[in-house]
């Protein structure tokens, strides 16, 4: 199984923070499992422009690539004047419509507001749902008041962390061998 974890914004450092809490997680926890953290922060991701996603070269090509070849995707999002950055969003319109079906998808939140939970029910799930992802219902939402120089501070945030983890990779294990049983069925 790949994981991959995606840190969605090129600015700030409160989501990269929860997202290396997150591969610390799964690399103790899973050590069979591949996983690579993205950060935008660290790749040149040219701005969409309606070409198909293979047409792109360099770092925009081995991001959108390196999320279709995962199995689970984790991203992480700080949420931005009540929206996900355009970086994240740029992601989405990058790739095909149907980039994410059979992938499951997991979502980690850092924002400086309680009401911000609201951009991922009214923004985030839609368009992972349209882009037919596999999406763990429940997400780790993180406020400002949870860090303290570059550490989660909050016991119970690094619990939903480990949680979020674990419905990930169950999440993801079952959707495999539900698609090698029903591909089975088939007998060919």
């Amino acid at each position: 199984m790949k994981i991959v974890g995606l840190s969605g914004s090129k600015v700030g450092s409160k989501t990269r923070t929860a997202m290396n809490y997150t591969i610390k997680e799964i690399n103790g926890k899973y050590p069979d499992i591949e996983v690579d953290l993205i950060d935008l922060a660290d790749y040149d991701v040219q701005f969409s422009d309606g070409r198909s996603y293979w047409e792109y070269t360099g770092d925009t090509k081995y991001v959108a690539e390196t999320l279709m070849g995962a199995d689970a995707i984790i991203i992480g999002t700080p949420i931005f004047q009540a929206s996900i950055p355009a970086t994240l969003k740029n992601i989405f319109d990058l790739l095909p419509e149907k980039a994410l079906r059979d992938k499951v998808v997991s979502i980690l939140v850092t924002a400086g507001s309680a009401k911000h939970f609201l951009i991922v029910e009214q923004q985030l799930k839609p368009i992972l749902s349209y882009m037919k992802a596999q999406v763990v219902q429940t997400y780790v939402f993180i406020e400002e008041k949870d860090f303290y120089r570059k550490e989660i501070i909050n016991n119970d945030i690094i619990f939903r962390i480990q949680r979020l983890v674990e419905d990930t990779v169950v999440l993801a294990e079952t959707y495999a061998k539900v698609r090698e049983a029903k591909e089975a069925e088939y007998g060919f």
